[in-house]
C-alpha cells in the first residue's frame, strides 16, 4: 500500500503577518523590519467622508508594506513645512506603520508598544515625519513601534453636524475617532509584530500631545493604552459645539466662495461631501488664518466637546480625576513661542491679541502678569507669554490635577543649539524631535548646528529617548528625575547637563493662576 506524506510547509517569512483584513509583508532594512502603509479603517471618501472610520476592507493575496500610505490632504505648510508636495496624499489615508528590531530575543516575545501621533496643529504632518522616526527605540530590541495617519483639516477637526441629514449623516470628532480605531487596531493586531498589546505607550508631540490628552478623556479609549507621553501639548485646545458651529459657518461659507454661481451646491451638506479636497484645504487655510485675529487665543483645527464621544473638556475632566488614571510624562520647551512668526504667527503675541486676552481676565490680575513678562508686549516677552498661554501654562495644569490620581513625571528641554540663539528662538517649539528621533541628517538639523552645538543636542536627544523607553518598558523613569506633585513640582530640566528644580518659573505660574482662574 502506498501511504502519502505531503511535504512539510515552508515556515512563513516573520515579514509575513496577518493583520485586519489579510496579510502585510513588510521590508528589512539596517536592522528593523518595517510594514508600512496598513490599513486600520476602511478609506474615509465618497460616502464615508465625514463619517466615523469603518472597519478595515479586506484585500486578496499579500498586501505590499514596503511604502507608506498616502498623508491626509494639507497645505504643506506649518513649523517644518508639513509633508513634502512630492508625497502622495489623499483622503483614503488611514494608515499605519509597525518598526521592530529585525533580531529579537524569544524572552523579547510581547513587547511594550510605543504608538506615536504626529503634530502639526491638526492641519499638516505624517506618520513620515523625522527620517528614521522610530528606529531608535525598536534597535534596541525592546519595543515595537507603530506610528499612523489621521484626518487632518476639515476633514478631521471641523464639526459639520449641524449640516447633518438622513439622507447624507455627518458624524463629529473625526479625527479624534480616527485615533481611537489605530489604537484599536494596535490592541487586536500587535501580538503578530511581537507587541503586548496591555502594553501600549502613547506619545505625541505639539497636535499629537494635545491628542494624547484629549484620549485620556475619551471614553472610547479607555483601555487602550497603559501610559501616555504629551510633548509640548496645547492642552486646553477644545471647544465647545456652540463654538465650533460658528466656524463651521464660516468655512461653508469660504468654501461656497470657490463655486460661485453653482446652484446645484447649494445645500451646506451638498458642497461639503462633493467638493474637491483641495478645496477643502483651500478654505481651511482661510478659517486657520483669520481665527486666531477675530478669537485671539484660540485654534480652529481642535477636538471638539460634543457631548458624546469627547464629552467634556479636557482640561475639565483631569481637574476632576475623570481622565484614565494612567502614568504620564509630561513636559515643554523652553520658549515655544519664538518660533511662530509671519504666517505661523497663530499665538497671542501681537498687541491687540494680547489686550484681547486681558480683557478676558480679572482686572486685579494684570499687574501680577506685567510683572511676570517684563516689557510686555515687546518682541521676547510677547513670545513667552504667547507660548505659555498656549502650551506650558496649561500642560502645567494637567500635571497638576493628574499627579491627585495618577503618577506623573514633568520635564522642561532647554537645548539649543547656537545659531537658535543667535536668532532669538532658543529652545522653541517642536526642536527636540529631531534629537528624539535621531533624525540629525537633514538639512534642518545641518543649518541649526552650523554654528555648533551638534554633541550636547544629540546627548539630550539620546537622554530623553532613553527616559521614554524606559517608561514605555517599566511604567517608572530613572530615579533622578522625581514625582511630580501639587507640593513641591519637582521638573526635570533637560539642559547641557540634566537637573532638577522646583516649581521652575513659580512667579510666572502664580500669574496665570489669577490670570486664568477658570481655564
Amino acid at each position: 500500500m502506498l501511504v502519502r506524506v505531503d511535504a512539510p510547509s515552508p515556515p512563513r517569512s516573520r515579514l509575513d503577518v496577518r493583520v485586519s483584513g489579510g496579510v502585510v509583508r513588510g521590508t528589512r532594512a539596517g536592522g528593523v523590519l518595517a510594514w508600512r502603509g496598513i490599513p486600520y479603517a476602511a478609506p474615509p471618501v465618497g460616502e464615508r467622508r465625514f463619517r466615523a472610520p469603518q472597519p478595515v476592507v479586506p484585500w486578496p493575496g499579500i498586501r505590499d508594506a514596503s511604502r507608506f500610505g498616502n498623508v491626509a490632504p494639507q497645505a504643506y505648510k506649518g513649523q517644518f513645512r508639513g509633508a513634502s508636495p512630492k508625497v502622495p496624499s489623499g483622503e483614503d489615508c488611514l494608515t499605519i506603520n509597525v518598526l521592530t528590531a529585525a533580531v529579537i530575543p524569544r524572552k523579547r516575545l510581547g513587547m511594550p508598544v510605543m504608538v506615536f501621533i504626529h503634530g502639526g496643529g491638526y492641519t499638516v504632518g505624517s506618520s513620515q515625519d523625522f527620517t528614521g522616526q522610530g528606529e531608535g527605540f525598536v534597535r534596541t530590541g525592546r519595543v515595537v513601534y507603530g506610528s499612523f495617519n489621521y484626518r487632518l483639516g476639515a476633514l478631521g477637526y471641523l464639526d459639520f453636524t449641524r449640516y447633518s441629514t438622513l439622507e447624507r449623516p455627518i458624524e463629529s470628532s473625526l479625527g479624534l475617532r480616527d485615533q481611537v480605531a489605530a489604537l484599536e487596531w494596535v490592541r487586536a493586531n500587535i501580538r503578530g509584530f511581537g507587541g503586548d498589546p496591555n502594553n501600549v505607550t502613547l506619545i505625541g508631540e505639539s497636535a499629537g500631545g494635545n491628542a494624547v490628552i484629549t484620549l485620556m478623556t475619551t471614553p472610547a479609549a479607555r483601555g487602550l493604552f497603559a501610559r501616555g507621553i504629551a510633548q509640548s501639548a496645547p492642552s486646553n485646545a477644545a471647544y465647545s459645539r456652540e463654538v465650533t458651529a460658528a466656524w463651521a459657518a464660516e468655512f461653508v461659507e469660504e468654501l461656497r466662495a470657490l463655486h460661485p454661481g453653482d446652484d446645484s451646491l447649494a445645500s451646506p451638506a451638498d458642497l461639503l461631501t462633493t467638493a474637491d479636497a483641495v478645496d477643502l484645504v483651500r478654505a481651511g487655510l482661510v478659517l486657520q488664518m483669520r481665527t486666531p485675529v477675530t478669537t485671539p487665543g484660540t485654534f480652529c483645527m481642535a477636538p471638539v466637546v460634543d457631548g458624546d464621544f469627547l464629552p467634556e473638556r479636557p482640561l475639565d475632566a483631569f481637574r476632576h480625576g475623570r481622565a484614565h488614571r494612567v502614568p504620564l510624562i509630561i513636559g515643554t520647551n523652553d520658549r515655544e513661542g519664538s518660533v511662530f512668526r509671519g504666517r505661523l504667527d497663530i499665538l497671542p503675541k501681537s498687541p491687540g491679541r494680547i489686550q484681547a486676552i486681558f480683557e478676558q481676565a480679572p482686572a486685579s490680575s494684570h499687574d501680577a502678569m506685567r510683572n511676570a513678562y517684563p516689557g510686555l508686549p515687546l518682541k521676547r516677552p510677547a513670545s513667552d507669554f504667547g507660548g505659555d498661554y498656549a502650551f506650558w501654562y496649561p500642560s502645567m495644569l494637567v500635571g497638576e490635577h493628574h499627579s491627585r490620581v495618577a503618577r506623573v513625571h514633568v520635564y522642561r528641554f532647554d537645548v539649543a543649539p547656537r545659531l537658535m540663539r543667535v536668532l532669538g528662538l532658543d529652545a522653541t517649539h517642536g526642536i527636540e524631535m529631531f534629537a528624539l528621533f535621531d533624525s540629525l541628517n537633514g538639512r534642518y538639523v545641518r543649518t541649526m548646528t552650523a554654528l555648533g552645538g551638534l554633541a550636547p543636542y544629540t546627548s539630550a536627544g539620546e537622554r530623553m529617548r532613553r527616559h521614554w523607553l524606559q517608561f514605555a518598558c517599566t511604567g517608572r523613569v530613572n530615579d533622578a528625575w522625581p514625582a511630580y506633585s501639587e507640593i513641591e513640582r519637582l521638573t526635570l530640566i533637560i539642559d547641557t547637563v540634566d537637573r532638577v528644580e522646583s516649581d521652575p518659573r513659580g512667579e510666572r505660574r502664580a500669574g496665570w493662576r489669577e490670570f486664568m482662574p477658570e481655564i
